[in-house]
């Protein structure tokens, strides 16, 4: 597979990843991600839906504790870079959304690092404003 070809199959299974994360889609997200990933989050113990994962099914479910603990109404992402090369994307942009328990907002750039073979998502790094998430679930 020629390095273009490989851009375009990663830049697809990403485009997809955002389709079923916007839906909502479990199932339709552990099928996409690999059996084991390589997840990094910098670990929040004031946000619960922050915490380490590995497997497809724990790394699917982070978008619905997600969905628990926050307001989907006030939920908002934003992607202003997308850059492919090879198996490697990086999605960079802009959070933002409210704390259910604490009523607060978080807002803050982030960046998403995503590997993809095979067809499926080997590794999930996300960067993101922690303090502005910690902060607004603090009481």
């Amino acid at each position: 597979m020629t390095n273009t070809t490989t851009a375009d199959a990663t830049r697809a299974t990403v485009q997809e990843f955002l389709s079923l994360r916007l839906a909502g889609d479990t199932e339709g997200l552990t099928a996409l991600f690999a059996d084991d990933v390589d997840w990094l989050l910098a670990e929040n113990p004031a946000a619960p839906w922050i915490r380490p994962r590995s497997t497809a099914a724990e790394c699917a479910a982070q978008s619905v504790e997600l969905a628990e603990y926050t307001v989907a109404e006030d939920a908002r992402a934003s992607v202003s870079t997308f850059l492919v090369d090879g198996t490697e994307a990086v999605l960079m942009g802009h959070l933002s959304g409210t704390v259910r328990a604490t009523g607060k907002s978080f807002a803050g750039p982030f960046a998403l690092r995503l590997t993809v073979e095979g067809g499926r998502i080997t590794r999930h790094h996300l960067y993101e404003n922690s303090l502005s998430i910690a902060e607004a679930c603090a009481p």
